[in-house]
């Protein structure tokens, strides 16, 4: 009966191959340049960051070399070295006065600019906000005499003098001087007395000093002198008013006018202990900065105070902080006197690093950076040493040993600031990077490979000789575009079409193939029964060949060709004596035109897993190649060995062998040994009954092979044994 062809082909799912290295090698090739740039992007960003701590560090060591000059130039002025010697009045308030000890032996208090330009550079006087000045001092040479030197200017109007010998001092100017030491408090009244006028100076005249014997609240008391009342030996004191107003558009006489003073305090405690040859002499003295100086300039009548140096918010002297201000942020300076402990050490600090924000992870990194300008692991690596320096300071006093020790962690987080905000470009660098490599990837890299891809299948399944799967459904239609690559995939999309169109035809004429077979199994299925009618008996030699005729017409129905017929025939697997079967072979061979067929067999029954008519098949194939290929005349054997679980029957004869690279390939389809002559008659092998000998092994679970031996080519059948 025959079939209706079916309305539409199914074809199967496209198989993919695997494509080698070389197909991606563009892009490999694309995306390993995309990387290498933002590598090397990197890369560079870390050897100018190295190199920017390289030139950050010079330029640290240089500025710590100038700064360390700097802090010693300003160490070795009076004015760093009043500071130093004077170390122990650090921190305290400006006022009330504290005798300071000067770099000087004395200061030549009688000459106005002499004294003037000591106090100025010495930087010992104290700064009111009037713009009045004082400095309290002594001399560092106690040879020099025990003297408190009280110099300083103060506005006033024109200076009223005393007349020699007279005791009321309420009307003129004069100063107040007080001085609290170990207990005891000292007071003195110095009237102003004038001079003929010198030079510039309009007003000049000394302040001649008499003890005070008030208790500093009786103003009465302090402004009458006793009449027995003495200046004191050792005081002296000046006064020196210039013609300039402060007040520029002030008219003289009643204009405020600069007056300077200079005035030197006997101090009989410092003089006993000088001449006391009993005892050492101590100087400065232990208690000085205990001792507190007061200093009031009063006017005629019952004007306010003109200047006392007990007035708040005084600006200090100079002082060490000035000095540090030299210093770089982070560095340190020590200042030790040669001979004291480490703990008697005076510690400078310069400023705070203040960095900016930044990021550690930056920070790490330029730790971890070198400045050798090699590249080694961090264990490995010489980390640079922080900067230090040693200086020797000579004061009237003694030697000092300076050391400065620098700060590498501010050049780091200067330079981690910097490197923070120029990681923002760095990462717009990046991704510009990542951008470009993104739209090449999406927009061509992704495109190509789809049509490699497609491109590689079309090529595989196409291929002449495969058994796999066809095209299936491989679409390219939708990379078409208008670019380059679309217009490519366009191309093979129409060759793609033009293919399956010529598979679709193909496998139509198979089908049509295939109804032929089915018509002509038809038409001979019909004989075939008359003729098993006419051969029914077990007994007629004929009835076997009609029996396998059915059976290969069945096979052959409804397929396309051989191969595919053997493929999807079924076997069945029954029981089988195989010894049997060799003698009923043997004795029929004859019957089939194959003569001198000698069995030698077993002394018993061997019960394989077989079927009978298809065993037959296999045996007859096997006989048919003997007999075409041996001597005349000569004997094809058939021998029969058993054992526990297997049974092999050995097909053998004589002529010539196969060659030995294509005794595993005779077994399939269409492959035949040229180098055989053909027999007399035959012209061509079409390879096809050792391949359904395999077929009808494997489907019995059996298998076959053959191998040269004893001059001749033996097939060995081994089938499964039965119980």
């Amino acid at each position: 009966m025959k079939r209706l062809l079916r309305p539409a082909l199914e074809i199967p799912r496209l198989e993919m191959p695997r494509l080698g290295l070389p197909a991606f090698r563009l892009r490999i090739l694309v995306r390993g340049v995309f990387l290498l740039l933002a590598v090397a992007t990197l890369a560079l960003s870390v050897v100018l960051l190295k190199e920017e701590k390289e030139r950050a560090w010079q330029g640290y060591q240089h500025g710590f070399e100038r700064s360390q000059a700097e802090v010693m130039a300003r160490l070795r002025h009076p004015a760093g070295q009043l500071a130093l010697l004077n170390a122990h009045l650090q921190g305290q308030a400006a006022t009330p006065l504290a005798p300071v000890l000067l770099p000087y032996a004395a200061i030549d208090f009688d000459d106005q600019n002499k004294a003037q330009q000591a106090v100025e550079m010495a930087g010992c006087a104290v700064q009111y906000p009037d713009g009045a000045t004082a400095c309290a001092a002594i001399g560092n040479n106690p040879y020099a005499g025990g003297f408190i030197y009280l110099v300083g200017s103060f506005y006033a109007g024109e200076l009223v003098p005393r007349e020699r010998g007279a005791l009321e001092l309420a009307g003129v100017h004069r100063a107040r001087i007080t001085l609290d030491m170990r207990g005891a408090t000292y007071r003195w009244v110095a009237p102003f007395e004038a001079l003929p006028p010198q030079g510039s100076l309009q007003t000049r005249g000394r302040l001649t000093g008499f003890v005070d014997n008030s208790n500093g609240e009786d103003s009465e008391g302090a402004d009458q002198l006793d009449a027995r009342a003495r200046p004191v030996r050792d005081f002296r004191g000046w006064l020196w008013q210039n013609n300039l107003c402060r007040d520029l558009a002030g008219t003289p006489p009643g204009c405020q006018r600069r007056t300077f003073y200079s005035v030197r305090l006997p101090v009989e405690l410092f003089r006993e202990a000088l001449f006391n040859h009993k005892q050492r002499v101590v100087w400065p003295p232990e208690d000085l900065g205990s001792m507190r100086v007061r200093i009031e300039m009063l006017g005629p009548g019952s004007a306010p105070v003109l200047f006392d140096s007990n007035t708040p918010g005084a600006q200090p002297a100079a002082s060490l902080a000035e000095v540090a201000r030299s210093l770089l942020p982070g560095e340190k300076a020590q200042v030790r006197k040669l001979g004291s402990s480490a703990q008697e050490a005076i510690m400078l600090h310069g400023s705070a690093v203040e960095a900016g924000p930044s990021a550690p992870w930056l920070m790490r990194l330029i730790s971890w950076l070198p400045l050798d300008g090699t590249w080694t692991r961090p264990s490995q690596r010489p980390q640079p040493a922080v900067p230090a320096g040693l200086d020797i300071l000579d004061t009237p006093v003694g030697n000092y040993a300076v050391t400065f020790t620098g700060d590498l962690r501010g050049v780091e987080q200067g330079l981690a600031v910097v490197a923070t905000r120029m990681a923002w470009y760095l990462g717009a660098m990046l991704a510009a990077i990542g951008l470009a490599w993104l739209v090449v990837e999406v927009g061509l890299l992704r495109r190509v490979t789809a049509l490699t891809r497609r491109a590689a299948a079309v090529s595989y399944n196409v291929q002449d000789g495969h058994i796999g799967p066809r095209l299936g459904d491989l679409e390219v239609s939708d990379l078409r575009g208008s670019d380059e690559l679309g217009i490519l995939a366009g191309g093979l999309a129409d060759l793609l079409q033009r293919v399956k169109d010529d598979l679709a035809r193909e496998r139509l004429r198979a089908q049509q193939e295939r109804d032929m077979w089915h018509a002509v199994g038809h038409e001979i299925m019909s004989p075939l029964q008359s003729l098993m009618v006419l051969h029914g008996g077990a007994e007629d030699p004929g009835h076997r060949y009609v029996q396998r005729m059915q059976q290969a017409v069945h096979v052959l129905y409804g397929t396309a060709s051989p191969a595919e017929a053997l493929q999807a025939a079924d076997v069945p697997q029954g029981r089988l004596d195989l010894d049997a079967f060799l003698h009923h072979v043997a004795d029929n061979a004859h019957f089939a035109g194959i003569a001198n067929v000698v069995y030698q067999g077993s002394p018993g029954p061997v019960i394989v897993r077989a079927d009978e008519f298809a065993l037959e098949d296999v045996v007859t194939h096997i006989l048919g190649n003997a007999d075409r290929y041996r001597p005349a005349g000569s004997p094809i054997t058939l021998t029969l060995a058993a054992s526990e679980s297997t049974a092999s029957a050995t097909l053998h004869n004589q002529g010539s062998t196969i060659e030995e690279n294509l005794l595993e390939r005779i077994f399939e389809l269409g492959v035949s040994d040229p180098g055989l002559p053909a027999p007399m008659g035959e012209t061509e092998h079409r390879g096809q009954g050792l391949f359904v000998a395999k077929t009808y092994m494997a489907k019995m679970g059996g298998t076959i092979n053959a191998r040269n031996a004893e001059g001749g080519v033996a097939f060995t059948l081994t089938f499964q044994r039965l119980g």
